[in-house]
C-alpha cells in the first residue's frame, strides 16, 4: 500500500514540508495524514524580559480509553478548541451531551495527551469498519451504563509485561494498524490547532500519555514532542514496560528535528514507585544522568491531588499546608524505605518519595553518591481533566472532569467508581512558563530551563530569583527583572552562592495571604534538612470570605513583594516559592451549599476532605550548589 511520508527541509524559523511517496506492505493508506507545516511567521510580540504563559500539559477526550468508557464523545480536536474559547457539550447522568462549558480565560499552549496504550484498540471499538468492532471487549467498553470499561481496559497497564485483546486485535497488527492511524490525526489536529502566524496566539504540542500502571501503582507520564518531527507510533507500556526502557527509546528514536520531554505525575499515587527504578542491570550514574535530561519538570498538582508534601513521615518536617488536597486520610499507613503497591485507587502505604519536596532533597543525596542530581525537577500543574475541557479549574463552578461519572452534585459528591473517585479530587491546576514569545520553541526552552511554575487553579503571576546580595529595594525598581536577569539566578537555575531572595506575586480574582520560602539541604555530615519560612504576609487575609455561605467578603487582588535575606545562607540545597492565597471554600464545599441540607451527601459532613482551603502557586527551585554539575 501507498503511505504518505514527509521531507522537511527548513531555514531558520520556516518550515516547507514536501510529501513523497513509500511503499510499504501490510499497512492500511492513512485517510488523514499529519496537516502540512505553513510557514512558521516570527511573532510579532517577543519580551526579552518574558511573560507569563498559561497552559495544561495534560489532559484527555474520548480518544482515550478510559475517557471514551466514562461517557464522553469529544474528541482531541474539541479540547483545543475548549482552551481556546469555544464552547462544548459535556454528558449529564444519561449520556446526553447537553450541559455547555466554556473556560473561563483561554490558555495559551495546550498539549492533548491521550493514553497512547489502546489508541488503535478505542478507534476499532468505535469504528464498525474493523473487524474487532464486534468483539465482546469493544461491546462491553460502548455500554457505559453496563460496565466499566475503564477497568477492564486499564487493569492491564497494572501488569509489567501487559498483552492485548486477542478479540479487538486479532494476531496484534489491526490494533497496531488502527494506533498508527490514530497517532496521526493526533498529530494532524495538534498541528491544526497550532498558531503558526505572526499572532502566535496559541501554541499546541504533539503528546501522549504513557500509562504504565504496574503493581497498581502510578508510574505514568506525559510525552511531550517540541516539533512535529515524531515517532511514527506512541512507545507505550506495550514496547517499553519499565520508565527507563521510555527513556532508551524515545532518546534513540527522536533524533535530528525531534526533541522531547517527559513529564512524570501524581507521584502521590505511586507507593514510592515513581521516584524509584528497577536499573535492569544498568549503571546508577548513567540511568540518572539520562533521567535527568529527559524530566526536567514534574506535575506537583492535579486534579488527583497534591503532591508537594505530606506530614507524618519520620525524621521529615511535617508543615500545616501539607494537608492541602490530599487523596489519603491522614491516618493511611506509611511505606518506610520499601516501596508498596495500589496506591492508583489508594491502596497501600504511602511512601515518603510520593512527595516533590521530598524527591529533591533525594536528589540531593544522589548526588552526593553519584555526582549527578537525577531529581533536579522545577514544577507544573495541569488539570487531567477527560472531559476534553483543558484549564477548566473553576471552584464555584466545577462541572466535573470524568464523563457522566461526576456529572452531577451529588455524583460529584459521591462515592465515585472502580475507577475514579469524587469528593477527594479537585478541578485541577496550571502550568505557567516565562517564555520570549507564545510559540512551541520558547515554551519548551522555557520549560528545559525550568522557568516555571504550577498552581492550584488561580492565575496568580510569580516570579523569583536569588542573588547574593541582591539590592532590598528591587520591589520598587521599574527595571528589577532586567536588573534580576543580569545579577541573579531565575527559578529552575542553579548557582554557586545566593544569600538573598526576590520573590514577587500577583494575586488573581481573589487576595494573596503569605509568601513562603521552602528550603532543602545537606548539612556538613550529609544530613538532609527541611525548612519553611514566611518571609511576608497579609495581616487581614484569613478574613476573605463567609464559610457558611461561602460568599466573598474580600475579593481584590494584590501585589506582594519583597527581598528577604537568608540567616543561613544555603551551600548546598534548594529553595522555592510558595505563595498562598486568602481562604476560600473549596469546590465540595460550594456544592454541598447549594444543595438542600436533606439532600447532602455524607461527604458533606463525613470526610477528610477540607472545607476552606487556600489556593497558591510553587515556583520552581532554585539549586544552590557551590560545586555546580
Amino acid at each position: 500500500m501507498l503511505q504518505v511520508g514527509y521531507f522537511r527541509l527548513k531555514r531558520k524559523r520556516m518550515r516547507l514540508i514536501f510529501p513523497i511517496l513509500l511503499v510499504s506492505c501490510g499497512e492500511p493508506t492513512p485517510d488523514s495524514a499529519p496537516a502540512a507545516s505553513s510557514f512558521d511567521e516570527p511573532c510579532e510580540t517577543v519580551t526579552a524580559e518574558r511573560r507569563v504563559l498559561w497552559g495544561d500539559l495534560h489532559a484527555h477526550s474520548s480518544w482515550s480509553f478510559d475517557a471514551g468508557a466514562y461517557g464522553s464523545t469529544l474528541t482531541t480536536a474539541d479540547g483545543y478548541a475548549y482552551a481556546k474559547g469555544d464552547t462544548v457539550m459535556l454528558p449529564d447522568e444519561t449520556g446526553a451531551m447537553n450541559r455547555p462549558a466554556t473556560i473561563d480565560r483561554p490558555l495559551d499552549f495546550l498539549a492533548m495527551t491521550e493514553h497512547g496504550e489502546f489508541l488503535g484498540e478505542i478507534l476499532i471499538c468505535t469504528d464498525p469498519a474493523w473487524a474487532g468492532y464486534t468483539s465482546d471487549t469493544c461491546a462491553t467498553w460502548r455500554d457505559v451504563s453496563a460496565s466499566n470499561g475503564a477497568f477492564d481496559f486499564g487493569v492491564l497497564m497494572a501488569s509489567r509485561t501487559p498483552e492485548r485483546f486477542s478479540d479487538i486485535c486479532g494476531d496484534g497488527s489491526d490494533c497496531i494498524d488502527a494506533a498508527r492511524l490514530r497517532w496521526r490525526e493526533v498529530q494532524r489536529v495538534a498541528n491544526n490547532a497550532d498558531d503558526r502566524t505572526s499572532a502566535c496566539a496559541f501554541t499546541s504540542f504533539v503528546a501522549y500519555e504513557y500509562t504504565n500502571t504496574s503493581d497498581v501503582s502510578n508510574l505514568h507520564r506525559n510525552v511531550v514532542f517540541r516539533t512535529d518531527d515524531v515517532p511514527e507510533l506512541p512507545i507505550t507500556h506495550f514496547e517499553a514496560p519499565t520508565p527507563l526502557s521510555l527513556w532508551r527509546q524515545l532518546d534513540d528514536e527522536c533524533t535530528e528535528d525531534c526533541d522531547v520531554l517527559v513529564l512524570p505525575h501524581n507521584s502521590n499515587l505511586s507507593n514510592g514507585q515513581l521516584f524509584t527504578i528497577d536499573k535492569d542491570g544498568v549503571d546508577a550514574a548513567e540511568i540518572a544522568a539520562l533521567r535527568a535530561r529527559m524530566e526536567p519538570v514534574a506535575e506537583i498538582f492535579q486534579h488527583k491531588g497534591d503532591s508537594e508534601c505530606r506530614n507524618g513521615f519520620e525524621g521529615i518536617l511535617d508543615d500545616p499546608e501539607c494537608i492541602f488536597e490530599k487523596l489519603r486520610p491522614p491516618n493511611a499507613s506509611v511505606c518506610g524505605d520499601e516501596t508498596g503497591s495500589g496506591g492508583m485507587r489508594l491502596w497501600g502505604c504511602v511512601h515518603r518519595l510520593d512527595f516533590l519536596r521530598n524527591v529533591l532533597v533525594e536528589g540531593l543525596m544522589t548526588e552526593h553518591r553519584l555526582g549527578i542530581n537525577p531529581y533536579r525537577l522545577g514544577f507544573i500543574g495541569s488539570t487531567d481533566t477527560h472531559n476534553a475541557t483543558p484549564g477548566h479549574v473553576t471552584s464555584t463552578a466545577f462541572m466535573g472532569h470524568v464523563g457522566v461519572a461526576d456529572a452531577t452534585p451529588e455524583r460529584r459528591l459521591g462515592e465515585g467508581t472502580v475507577t475514579h473517585d469524587t469528593l477527594e479530587n479537585n478541578p485541577g491546576g496550571l502550568a505557567a512558563v516565562w517564555a520570549t514569545e507564545n510559540s512551541r520553541d520558547a515554551i519548551f526552552d522555557a520549560i528545559r530551563r525550568r522557568e516555571t511554575y504550577a498552581t492550584s487553579g488561580p492565575r496568580i503571576e510569580l516570579r523569583f530569583f536569588g542573588g547574593t546580595d541582591l539590592p532590598g529595594d528591587l520591589c520598587s525598581w521599574r527595571d528589577r527583572i532586567a536588573t534580576l536577569d543580569s545579577i541573579g539566578t531565575a527559578m529552575g537555575g542553579h548557582t554557586t552562592a545566593a544569600n538573598t531572595y526576590f520573590v514577587e506575586a500577583s494575586g488573581d480574582q481573589m487576595p494573596l495571604s503569605e509568601v513562603q520560602l521552602i528550603k532543602g539541604w545537606i548539612d556538613e555530615y550529609g544530613v538532609p534538612h527541611q525548612a519553611v519560612v514566611s518571609v511576608l504576609s497579609e495581616a487581614d487575609s484569613d478574613e476573605s470570605i463567609d464559610p457558611e455561605t461561602c460568599s466573598p467578603i474580600r475579593s481584590e487582588p494584590n501585589r506582594m513583594c519583597t527581598v528577604w535575606t537568608d540567616p543561613a545562607p544555603l551551600v548546598d540545597g534548594f529553595v522555592y516559592a510558595r505563595v498562598l492565597e486568602a481562604p476560600t471554600c473549596r469546590w465540595s464545599q460550594v456544592e454541598c451549599n447549594r444543595l438542600a441540607e436533606a439532600d447532602r451527601p455524607s461527604g458533606c459532613t463525613e470526610s477528610h476532605v477540607e472545607s476552606i482551603v487556600r489556593h497558591r502557586a510553587w515556583s520552581s527551585p532554585i539549586w544552590v550548589q557551590q560545586s555546580l554539575q
